[in-house]
């Protein structure tokens, strides 16, 4: 009788599993949601429920790895963002989807996005959501628009405009300069108009980080209203809040920058430090406009794609948009930019910069790139090739090594003295009083003329203080997104999918956000595989470094994996980590599911169930707070199964890895 043996030795498996206590490495919270974007009014009235997402984690100083402590009720704070609906232009990108020539601007550039770099056969539909919003009713985009998109910004100068995105510290909205008219400080600020009581219901937000009493990040400007329209003061601002004071990153080149910069230049807060007890905070500023400018030969270039046509935004031609006036807002230092709705599409050659800022609120700016004028690192604003293609420079991460600052993004470079092109670099302050920087681009990444080569960009996402860097490698066209490692000092950087094929298989996409000072890693990675298809992704770690409690070095797991098992997590699916501080504690963006039942969850634990019955709004984007567990073990591991298939139901403790294995053997199989 062995086929009762068999199946008597596997229901002693199955005992013995659910024996265990409950499995999983990581606890998992949700973060509260109190965006206040539910109470203003909006044009388009929606049940959809806010999309909330992560941008980091505050950083835990000292403090030891919650795998040793015990960090339950840890309160390192989690930043984020709330979204209404799509941004066709993320406030968070120094130049949109880091597509350069900063065409995208209607529908049909977004369409050839999408075409040429992603090559879904839903590219149409992809459009039209970044586009008109999300909900958008086909065939009557005009009529019936959706939640967010490009086109209710671009068109605010003459429809107003109601905001789309807030930014979070713990679910809690934070206020930034832009909703102060007296804290705007441009030359022209008399021509803005007047704030009305709904200009801060105007202003779109993202919170980027926390350090001490610190919180920074982007803000747009709010609406103002004037004889001529609604203007912006300006597209984006970097903030800092401290000590309550409200402070605006302004544009760093205001020497030789013209009113155009000075006044509506762009600039980003994407990272910071505490350095001499003060916040040293990276990212971009503009320094000259990129839709007229002089090339390398000192030659006046322009570039009248970056000004779109009225009937792509307003479906009707006028007010017209006229690319002469457009050149007015860059060339006459007497024209009133806040009577022109051309100056609102202003586009800028932007560099790496930093501010410090003070406990008081005092602000000292400086560049990271090295020049002035009309160059930057040795190169003109305009290729002189391609007057489509400007100087691009930003600073993503910043940590101190060895008293110093080195901070991590990108830079421009002249590609065989062929093309301008974005590629990963990292910049090392001279001396301390961070007036000189050295840029070194990363090795292993480099771009090369011609249609058939491996990468369109390359970016820098992070940086710890063991000068390891981590961040992604675009391939050229449809050839995907690549996420890889690189210690300053090796020769060459290591693509993630070469390093753990089992994970990050063959062109799959893949996405490294952050790392901490061990040297693990968090991001996100394609987990199915498709042509034509945008694929499902999830979260992932990978332990770039010495072993970290149950996770071994050089091996890589899916988050979704490692809270297999604790309390509450199969209500949710991670698809994004955005953040990991010292502790180990991450920050993500999860897919959470609420149907309403007394279970509420997945309809199993694997990694691509069914939310219970597919109820409409049943899942949603939330964020949350992953927190190690102490003492946990290897063994407390357990996969998912890829499918919705479950090989055996939980109730109560987990099954173990033995019970896997004994089903595998008796013909368990996973649909494909």
């Amino acid at each position: 009788m062995p086929h009762k043996m068999l199946k008597l030795s596997t229901l002693a498996i199955l005992v013995a599993g659910a024996s265990q206590a409950s499995a999983a490495v990581y606890d998992i919270q949700q973060v509260n949601e109190n965006s206040t974007l539910v109470d203003q009014p909006y044009p388009v009235q929606s049940d959809r429920a806010l999309t909330y997402v992560s941008t980091g984690i505050e950083s835990s100083g000292s403090d030891a790895s919650c795998f040793t402590t015990n960090c339950t009720n840890n309160t390192y704070k989690v930043t984020g963002q709330a979204l209404r609906g799509s941004q066709g232009k993320p406030l968070e990108e120094t130049v949109a989807y880091n597509a350069n020539e900063q065409h995208v601007n209607n529908e049909s550039s977004l369409w050839n996005y999408c075409s040429y770099n992603l090559g879904y056969e839903s590219c149409k539909d992809w459009a039209k959501r970044e586009f008109f919003g999300v909900g958008y009713t086909d065939e009557q985009e005009w009529e019936q628009p959706g939640l967010g998109g490009l086109q209710k910004k671009s068109a605010a100068w003459v429809k107003g405009y109601s905001s789309n995105s807030q930014g979070l510290v713990d679910g809690t909205p934070v206020t930034t300069f832009a909703s102060n008219p007296d804290k705007y400080q441009g030359t022209q600020k008399d021509n803005l108009g007047s704030f009305n009581g709904l200009a801060e219901e105007s202003i779109d937000s993202t919170v980027n980080g926390v350090v001490g009493d610190f919180v920074y990040g982007i803000t747009s400007s709010a609406l103002f209203n004037n004889s001529h329209g609604n203007p912006r003061a300006f597209d984006k601002r970097g903030f800092v809040n401290v000590g309550g004071n409200d402070i605006a990153l302004d544009p760093v080149a205001k020497k030789d920058a013209s009113p155009l910069v000075s006044n509506m230049g762009q600039t980003q807060a994407n990272a910071g430090i505490l350095f001499n007890d003060q916040l040293l905070v990276v990212g971009s500023s503009a320094y000259s406009p990129s839709f007229y400018g002089k090339d390398g030969n000192g030659n006046l270039r322009q570039d009248e794609d970056k000004l779109p046509n009225v009937e792509d935004i307003l479906n009707t031609g006028t007010p017209t948009l006229d690319f002469n006036r457009f050149k007015t807002c860059a060339t006459d230092s007497s024209t009133n930019l806040y009577a022109n709705w051309e100056c609102q599409f202003s586009t800028f050659a932007n560099e790496a910069a930093f501010w410090l800022v003070d406990a008081n609120g005092d602000v000292k700016p400086g560049s990271i790139s090295a020049g002035s004028g009309d160059q930057r690192d040795g190169l003109a604003v305009i290729d002189r090739d391609n007057e489509d293609l400007s100087f691009q420079a930003s600073a993503k991460s910043v940590a101190l090594v060895d008293g110093l600052p080195l901070a991590a993004g990108y830079s421009t470079s002249n590609v065989l003295d062929d093309f301008y092109a974005m590629q990963a670099a990292y910049f090392k302050a001279d001396n301390a009083d961070l007036i000189s920087w050295t840029r070194t681009f990363v090795p292993g990444l480099s771009i090369k003329p011609g249609d058939d080569r491996d990468f369109t960009y390359t970016i820098a996402n992070a940086v710890n203080n063991q000068s390891m860097i981590v961040g992604d490698a675009k391939g050229n066209g449809e050839k995907p997104l690549r996420a890889y490692v690189y210690k300053i000092g090796d020769s060459s950087a290591q693509f993630l999918d070469k390093l753990v094929p089992s994970l990050f298989f063959k062109d799959s996409n893949s996405h490294a956000s952050a790392l901490n000072n061990h040297d693990q890693v968090v991001g996100w990675v394609d987990t199915t595989n498709g042509t034509k298809v945008e694929r499902k992704h999830r979260a992932f770690t990978y332990i770039a470094g010495d072993t970290q409690g149950p996770l071994a070095s050089k091996n890589a797991w899916l988050l979704d994996d490692l809270v297999n098992g604790a309390p509450g997590a199969n209500q949710y699916r991670i698809i994004n980590a955005t953040g990991i501080n010292d502790a180990g504690v991450i920050s993500a963006t999860a897919l959470y599911c609420d149907n309403g039942h007394d279970d509420n969850g997945y309809d199993n634990t694997s990694l691509n169930a069914y939310c219970k019955g597919g109820e409409a709004g049943a899942e949603k984007y939330v964020s949350v707070k992953l927190t190690p567990i102490k003492g946990a073990k290897a063994s407390d591991i357990i996969k998912r199964a890829e499918q919705e298939d479950e090989p055996v139901k939980r109730s109560g403790g987990s099954l173990g890895i033995l019970a896997l294995t004994a089903l595998g053997f008796i013909g368990f199989r996973r649909r494909k």
